[in-house]
């Protein structure tokens, strides 16, 4: 007969196949609508580039990766740097940094202006942080681009005042799509960072003031570290759209003006590099996943010391 435990062993067993086998579909559909593109992307990443715009298939190559940080010469087919990827390489870590830092500036006093409302009104605060996310992206960036062109509110508004003589060039140029980047992610930044101070003991600030520390002791001291959670995860739901942000560079940098998302749609349409194209791909998964690791290392770091 079977002891009690070897039963009790029998039926973790028989729990845990169930549930492999309820979640099947799940995984399936999974692998299939997301992990399945990013190897089709791997995949023509390391092949031949086609004459219409395709790839060649079962031709090995390394052409894609290589012209990712470099490219031929004409003449002599030497190699040498890709100044136009490497400068739209840096145009998106640096605008994507740049998001990052001002979203955290106005997102943090906004989300503790919401965490020290009365109960019953804090809804209301998340409900209007909310209400951007009702209107489609393209309809926000057009928005923006109305408030900054050359005929725009802030361009006008600043003519009234006698500021300036002649409304300042803001479209089509890095500030435009960082003002664009910065109203479009702001709510991501304040939803985390809401979160996070709502849980906040404020019991721990009044103790601080009456240690007779000052606002700045009590919000570098107190506040920023119990709240490091909300502010990291703030972070990298802001800096992770934007470094593939497509429309608003598109819309507010006139073209001209490109990050990487529209660099990889520039390969895959009239540059007919789908090899180039699914490299910078790759990269820029890669690093997103750098990213999203630092977040998980800090967060698995956090929960340590608080535990």
């Amino acid at each position: 007969m079977a002891t009690a435990a070897e039963t009790a062993k029998h039926a973790e067993q028989e729990q845990v196949r169930r549930r492999w086998l309820l979640s099947t579909p799940a995984l399936i559909i999974i692998f299939v609508a997301a992990i399945g593109p990013l190897f089709v992307m791997l995949a023509y990443s390391f092949m031949a580039k086609g004459d219409y715009g395709d790839v060649k298939f079962g031709t090995f190559s390394l052409d894609g990766w290589t012209s990712v940080l470099f490219q031929r010469d004409i003449f002599d087919d030497t190699l040498g740097l890709a100044d136009a990827h490497l400068s739209i390489l840096w145009r998106s870590l640096r605008l994507s940094f740049y998001t990052t830092v001002l979203t955290l500036i106005f997102g943090f006093p906004t989300a503790y202006f919401i965490s020290t409302r009365p109960p019953h009104t804090r809804e209301i605060w998340v409900f209007l942080v909310t209400i951007p996310f009702w209107t489609n992206l393209l309809i926000r960036t057009f928005a923006m681009q109305q408030v900054i062109r050359n005929e725009g509110l802030v361009n006008t508004a600043l003519i009234w005042l006698g500021i300036i003589e002649r409304p300042l060039q803001i479209m089509h140029t890095d500030v435009a799509i960082l003002l664009g980047m910065v109203y479009v992610y702001l709510p991501l930044m304040v939803l985390p960072l809401y979160a996070s101070m709502e849980k906040l003991d404020f019991r721990l600030v009044e103790a601080g003031y009456d240690l007779y520390a000052s606002r700045l002791q009590v919000l570098w001291r107190i506040i920023i570290p119990l709240v490091k959670p909300g502010i990291i995860a703030g972070s990298i739901l802001v800096f992770i759209p934007s470094l593939g942000a497509y429309v608003i560079p598109r819309i507010l940098g006139g073209g001209k003006n490109m990050m990487l998302g529209n660099l990889i749609e520039l390969q895959f349409g009239s540059g007919r590099n789908w090899p180039l194209g699914a490299a910078i791909s790759i990269t820029l998964m890669a690093m997103v996943m750098v990213a999203l690791l630092v977040y998980v290392r800090n967060a698995t770091r956090s929960g340590a010391g608080h535990g």
